[in-house]
């Protein structure tokens, strides 16, 4: 019974890790920033654990104590349920800086219960001990033990849990685990557990339950195999019209869609897309990377008759919220690819008159591989002599805080002949934070002439004089901080 004690224990901090990487996502982003802070104040939480463990075990080998001590553990990791909201609210609030927020987000969250658990193998390794004689094979074998049910809890919260529960549900479901580890390694107080393990799981019942309520009146929480996503509906502030939104970062929106006329587009960056059909009059074929709740594909197959759709969009989840709630259907013209955008990239061989890179929509997040010299000239080999790449990015254009334009236009300047830049809501405050659209061409021509088009001639009245900055090295697979570049503007 201690083994499968240390086993479930092993499990649970695991799962404890990712689920945390969810909760953290809606206030602080999913970037290298989250996820170094995560694995390393566990990691150091574990540490403690392990020596606060040993310690005890040697004062107190008994396993009565090792129950107490992982029951407590599986209060502590319902309690991050309870105060999770408030202490990320107010974290959000203060100015400290991501690194610090983060940091102090980890540690206040998950730290109590990951030095708790980390008490466990020492603990039972004393316990276990009986002949110094075989003291290495028996501590081998519990931490051995402990890491097997490490990996295991990894895999299942990435492939089963986090899809499926939600992460308020998965801490729950870990607090009775626990109750059960705690009974396996010493049945007294056998009743005040199974109350405590039953009163875990009823919550989390009633949590489940919640959720569903929500859902049916339009504010969805979903963990999708790669995002933490919410939709929820609100009202636009210039018009008053209801907007369906979808978020999966803090301070962005990745997606909205007008309730009464599901294909127009909300956003001010997607309205810029339309400068495509402007570069690309005789556009037959366009490829979108990144899909979210699919805007502009539902324009351009309810707009533009002649245009075949390719979609590159990573995650399921996505795709199906789409389907769900922003009134994407399936289309002749619509073509959905479920894979990272670089792969296909680097495996495409057909040709597009036009693509749109849809993948730098938060500034918590960057995918860093998709801005490199190399991503650019796959781009530009999957494009004919006439194509044209528009590019949305966060960022302002001047000084640290628009490091993040500079190395991009710098970078496809390095691979395409013609490159332009045009500010989506004020081209002449260099220091706003604000969507860039960034437009290279394969061909040397100049593309622009005037157009009799209102909205199109307000976006290219915004094009924005070239950075004239060398200080900042082009991005490569090799080396490419965008992190840095992005995180130092906050």
């Amino acid at each position: 019974m201690l083994e499968i004690a240390v086993f479930l224990c092993g499990a649970v901090v695991m799962v404890i890790e990712l689920t945390g990487s969810r909760i953290l996502a809606p206030y602080l982003g999913t970037s290298l920033v989250v996820w170094t802070s995560l694995i390393g104040v566990i990691l150091a939480s574990l540490s403690i654990g392990y020596w606060w463990g040993g310690r005890l075990a040697d004062r107190r080998p008994e396993a009565r104590l090792l129950a107490r001590i992982i029951l407590i553990s599986a209060f502590a990791t319902a309690f991050v349920v309870m105060i999770k909201t408030f202490v990320l609210g107010f974290l959000q609030a203060q100015s400290g800086g991501l690194h610090l927020t983060v940091v102090s987000a980890t540690l206040l969250l998950f730290a109590p219960p990951s030095i708790l658990i980390g008490m466990v193998s020492p603990f039972a390794v004393r316990l276990k001990l009986q002949d110094t004689r075989t003291s290495g094979r028996t501590a081998g074998n519990l931490y051995a033990i402990s890491t097997v049910g490490s990996i295991s809890g990894t895999f299942l919260a990435g492939f089963a849990l986090i899809p499926v529960l939600g992460s308020t549900n998965i801490l729950l479901l870990m607090a009775a685990v626990l109750v059960v580890a705690s009974l396996l390694v010493e049945r007294s107080h056998t009743s005040i557990k199974i109350v405590t393990g039953t009163v875990f799981l009823i919550l989390l019942f009633l949590a489940l339950g919640y959720d569903k309520k929500m859902a049916a009146e339009g504010f969805v929480d979903v963990d999708t195999p790669y995002n933490r996503v919410l939709v929820f509906n609100g009202k636009e502030k210039s018009t008053g019209r209801v907007v369906r939104i979808m978020s999966t970062g803090p301070h962005a929106w990745q997606s909205a869609m007008y309730m009464d006329d599901p294909s127009e587009l909300v956003l001010p960056y997607t309205r810029f897309y339309r400068l495509a059909k402007y570069f690309a009059p005789d556009m037959q074929r366009l490829l979108v990377l990144g899909g979210g709740g699919y805007s502009f594909p539902k324009y351009v197959l309810e707009n533009y008759v002649t245009v075949h759709v390719d979609v590159v969009e990573l995650d399921p989840g996505i795709t199906a919220l789409a389907r769900d709630h922003f009134g994407l259907r399936d289309h002749p013209r619509l073509n959905i690819i479920e894979e990272d955008a670089r792969t296909f990239l680097n495996r495409n061989v057909e040709k597009y008159g036009v693509i749109l890179c849809d993948t730098f929509n938060s500034h918590y997040a960057v995918p860093f591989h998709l801005t490199t010299v190399e991503t650019m000239q796959r781009i530009k080999a999957s494009m004919p002599p006439g194509g044209v790449v528009l590019i949305n990015l966060l960022s302002a254009i001047e000084g640290d805080r628009g490091r993040f334009f500079r190395a991009l236009f710098s970078t496809c300047a390095s691979t395409f002949p013609r490159v332009m830049a045009f500010a989506v809501n004020n081209p002449d405050d260099p220091f706003l934070w604000q969507n860039i659209i960034i437009a290279a061409f394969v061909s040397e021509a100049e593309p622009l002439v005037p157009s009799p088009d209102l909205d199109i001639a307000a976006m290219l009245a915004n094009r924005l004089e070239p950075p004239v900055d060398s200080d900042i090295p082009l991005l490569t697979d090799e080396f490419a901080p965008v992190d840095r570049y992005v995180f130092s503007a906050w």
